[in-house]
């Protein structure tokens, strides 16, 4: 999937139950792994995050795909709440959203935070990312921003 066919838009209060069933369905096996798995604990954080106004529904062809969602925290930017549709995992689109976000923040640091039993480390760490930090359930990574010479640790990330 390359960058062309994936358009973004803000999500819409309309959004919130597709998107908390898209975190679920992407989240809860996971989550049951890590014996974190609690539905209201699920429901209360996709609205936090959601009511953050920094949540981006992802489509292609006009159908949702997927979100993503990319805060500015002055000295760091921080990607979150990047979920997929399980049927189109591992085809290229998160690599391609990737790029885009990113290319979104060049100029700072990105963090982000993922799930000790995630399959997503491998699409962070072939970007770029590096792991800096063990909480219980989570994994801390930084990706750091652009070389002001050119040299971009981004490039790392497949096309």
């Amino acid at each position: 999937m390359t960058p062309a066919e994936i358009r973004f838009r803000p999500a819409a209060e309309a959004d919130f139950a597709w998107y908390l069933d898209l975190s679920i369905r992407t989240l809860r096996a996971q989550l049951e792994e890590l014996g974190r798995w609690d539905p209201v604990r699920r429901r209360t954080r996709a609205r936090e995050s959601f009511d953050t106004g920094e949540i981006r529904v992802v489509e292609r062809e006009g159908q949702p795909i997927g979100t993503v969602a990319l805060g500015f925290h002055g000295d760091h930017a921080e990607i979150h709440s990047f979920y997929l549709e399980p049927a189109i995992q591992g085809q290229g689109a998160g690599t391609a959203i990737l790029r885009m976000v990113l290319a979104e923040a060049s100029h700072l640091p990105v963090h982000l935070e993922v799930l000790k039993q995630s399959p997503a480390m491998r699409l962070y760490e072939r970007a770029g990312f590096v792991r800096t930090a063990e909480q219980a359930y989570d994994w801390l990574y930084i990706l750091p921003a652009s070389s002001p010479i050119g040299v971009e640790p981004r490039d790392a990330c497949p096309r």
